[in-house]
């Protein structure tokens, strides 16, 4: 396997020569995050599914001991909302908070190609965050501090992280209201906060799009539920770790949603790290990573 760093320069090359939307998927398969090595006790990933879908399921891992667990992380990965990425790119992240005494709730959902858009890929994080009050406390054995649930997502899934930490919010008839998990925080790993901005300036080649089922101008009430820098206030904190030379997602969404959730009222703090591309956030041996996890204890502090 390459080292980290040359992974990263790989993927760095795909996207300056325009070649993301089409090769990135095989270059992260190839060149992705090795797990770290499980610390004794730490048990799992076991599979619970929370639907008939393919694409339905998560992967709980637990710390070790029988005791309650002094708190939970969600973690959803990214990936442009689309298929070709999927839920092994939260592994390595979900071993690593399990080895530092949190249980980890590594999330799949429907992805647009894959039945997923609009609102099946919000219905199903919403359903798996939900899954915490129910199957996966009885798989944890009761272990489970639901009111110490914090949401860790990358790229796309911190945006659904964050839209997860929303949902309290949300009008009684929109897709993830009446939540029965509630996120305490979220650290946001370079993720696409703002929506309508997003689309706009073409992040992600037409994603957020494809996500939505159409522009802003064309379905503006969708932007408005899904986008959350729309939903301010959330009421909880949101820690933004995004690096400064990210050619995927600009730091510009982490520095619009921090400077508006404080006008609204919300804690939110932007973490920048120099020099640091989109992919070193999900990358338990670097320090890019550290910072992410970092942000979690200080959430859950």
């Amino acid at each position: 396997m390459l080292p980290s760093v040359s992974r990263r320069r790989v993927l760095r090359r795909l996207a300056a020569a325009g070649a993301a939307a089409l090769a990135l998927p095989a270059a992260l398969a190839a060149c992705g995050a090795a797990t770290p090595p499980a610390a004794p006790g730490v048990t799992g990933p076991r599979r619970l599914d929370y639907g008939g879908h393919a694409s339905q399921f998560g992967e709980l891992t637990l710390p070790a001991g029988d005791g309650p667990v002094r708190g939970v992380a969600v973690v959803v990965h990214g990936g442009f909302w689309r298929r070709s990425y999927g839920l092994e790119l939260g592994r390595p992240l979900a071993v690593d908070l399990a080895n530092a005494g949190l249980a980890a709730w590594n999330i799949e959902y429907r992805r647009v190609g894959g039945d997923g858009g609009w609102t099946a890929t919000f219905d199903d994080v919403a359903a798996a965050l939900d899954v915490l009050a129910g199957p996966a406390q009885e798989a944890a054995g009761g272990r489970l501090a639901l009111d110490r649930v914090v949401g860790v997502g990358h790229s796309a899934g911190g945006h659904l992280a964050t839209w997860l930490a929303a949902r309290p919010g949300l009008p009684a008839d929109a897709p993830g209201a009446a939540p029965a998990v509630r996120l305490r925080g979220v650290v946001s790993q370079a993720g696409v906060l703002d929506l309508v901005d997003a689309a706009e300036r073409g992040v992600g080649r037409g994603a957020v799009e494809d996500l939505l089922g159409g522009s802003p101008a064309a379905v503006p009430e969708r932007y408005a539920l899904g986008s959350p820098v729309a939903r301010l206030p959330v009421g909880v904190p949101v820690v933004c770790v995004h690096g400064t030379a990210d050619g995927n997602v600009p730091i510009r969404q982490s520095e619009r949603y921090v400077e508006a959730a404080r006008a609204a009222g919300d804690s939110a703090e932007l973490v920048t790290l120099p020099g640091v591309d989109h992919f070193a956030v999900i990358d338990p041996s670097t320090d890019a990573w550290r910072a992410c996890r970092d942000g979690v204890e200080r959430l859950l502090a």
